[in-house]
């Protein structure tokens, strides 16, 4: 493999050494373009594809229900911030769980992560051709498809600072076209428009229960998956390991807040809220309906176009990046083939990992397409599978930082990973039923893989530990100085 140039500083490139690997990929991405990359990945706009099913599943209280997922994404936040300076590499929760536990755990968690990363390209390409195929009928689904993926595929293989600028001028758009619905939406209220005023998507007597909120989270929880798309970068940061939590909490902060002021402004422009509570929003139109509600046809259409651009090329961009570095983590430890584990040597990206997260990402798209229930079926088990290896995390900072080294920090080393997989774990038991079975089975065919791999003398390996950065080697004490994540 090309040696890493030699402008990467030997500060940047000691940790990973520490834990047996080689610099491979390029250090390039600072906080900035870190916290670009999750708010992309997030898409501030993303309520507006899935509005209409986050206000009936949540009986209208739509800003309660991103609120409580922004909380309870924060502490899984949190513990991503700690064990990204513990193990600063790509791979996520496969890499913690792997090191922070054990290596068959990681494994584990690496194939629920999976249901996520791999499964959400192709998600986010259907979703896009269709908003795209709606404002261009002409134009059918797969050929929307075919395009995104070729186009996006194009971007990652030239390099990640090509992403990294891609990702700034996507998210430029889409805060622009998000200010313009609030601008219009607000004015539209001041003139009388909707309901006007009041705090029923906050909360609303009539119909509020924990386990409808909690429900509706797990919903609303697509919103937010792409935060966690920050750790695969982690080879790729040129700024210390902190940079990684840091732009993870900022992020989830930054997207949260835009997420409850919008959902909360549409939900007052709602044409007919009791009929899209009982009746469901089957079309995906309703948050269009609430912007042609507030400015007329321009703004409908200026949101829905917004939409198919953000998902299908933003959004789609930086998930296709994050999947191909969690495929390029496995393969490096042989978990996964050998091959997904080459780097290109000019520009330094997972090359085989990007071809075959783009061909998965199509076949898949094409598929749901064919299906009623293609978005629905992928949008669970996106979301179980994410949800679920959160939990694990959780597991692997306790395990990791109170267990194995002794600490006393009990704030950021048990009671806010508790409280992170409480909340969670309660809302993967109000999730759909139909996911949580599918996530399962899921679950099931990685364990029958894990014992086959162990049956065959492949028990799941790490890299060896080639020695303990300062992070590493100190015992965490009851005195020592409090760090932010």
């Amino acid at each position: 493999m090309t040696e890493p140039p030699a402008s990467d500083s030997l500060q940047s490139r000691q940790p990973l050494q520490n834990h047996g690997y080689r610099q491979e990929l390029r250090r390039s991405l600072s906080f900035a373009d870190l916290l670009v990359y999750g708010l992309v990945f997030m898409v501030p706009i993303a309520p507006f594809g899935i509005f209409g099913s986050v206000f009936q599943s949540s009986g209208g209280m739509v800003a309660l229900t991103y609120a409580v997922g922004m909380v309870a994404m924060m502490f899984t936040a949190l513990s991503y911030a700690q064990m990204a300076r513990a193990f600063p590499m790509s791979g996520s929760v496969y890499a913690y769980a792997g090191r922070g536990i054990a290596p068959p755990v990681g494994f584990l968690a690496g194939w629920m992560i999976l249901l996520d990363y791999v499964l959400v390209p192709g998600l986010l390409y259907l979703i896009a051709g269709i908003a795209m195929n709606s404002l261009v009928p002409a134009v059918p689904v797969w050929l929307w498809l075919v395009a995104y993926v070729v186009l996006n595929t194009a971007v990652n293989y030239t390099g990640i600072r090509m992403t990294a600028r891609v990702n700034k001028l996507m998210l430029l758009a889409e805060l622009v076209v998000l200010a313009v619905f609030l601008v219009a939406g607000v004015v539209a209220l001041a003139q009388g428009k909707g309901r006007g005023f009041d705090f029923t998507a906050v909360y609303n007597g009539h119909t509020f229960s924990w386990s409808l909120v909690f429900g509706a989270v797990s919903v609303a929880a697509l919103s937010f998956l792409g935060f966690d798309g920050i750790s695969t970068l982690a080879e790729e940061n040129k700024d210390s390991a902190r940079a990684i939590g840091r732009s993870m909490v900022a992020a989830l902060l930054l997207a949260g807040a835009l997420f409850v002021a919008q959902t909360w402004l549409a939900s007052l422009l709602v044409p007919d809220p009791d009929r899209l509570i009982g009746q469901g929003d089957p079309d995906g139109t309703a948050f269009y309906d609430a912007a042609r509600a507030a400015s007329g046809a321009w703004l409908a259409t200026l949101t829905a176009a917004a939409t198919a651009v953000a998902w299908g090329f933003a959004n789609s961009l930086v998930a296709q990046a994050a999947t191909s570095r969690l495929l390029y983590a496995m393969a490096r430890d042989g978990q996964l083939p050998s091959f997904l584990a080459r780097v290109h040597p000019r520009h330094r990206v997972p090359v085989n990992a990007t071809l075959l997260t783009a061909a998965v990402s199509l076949g898949l798209g094409l598929y749901m397409n064919s299906r009623d229930d293609g978005v629905t079926l992928l949008s669970s088990l996106v979301n179980f599978g994410a949800l679920t290896t959160f939990l694990v995390l959780h597991i692997s900072v306790v395990v990791h930082y109170l267990i194995r080294r002794r600490s006393r920090d009990w704030w950021r080393h048990l009671v806010a990973p508790a409280i992170g997989f409480g909340v969670l774990a309660y809302v993967v038991v109000n999730a759909d039923i139909a996911a949580q079975r599918l996530g399962f089975v899921w679950l099931g065919i990685g364990v029958v893989v894990l014992a086959g791999l162990l049956l065959a003398g492949r028990r799941p390996h790490l890299a060896a530990v080639a020695g303990t950065d300062e992070s590493e080697s100190r015992q965490v004490s009851p005195t020592e100085p409090k760090e932010s994540a």
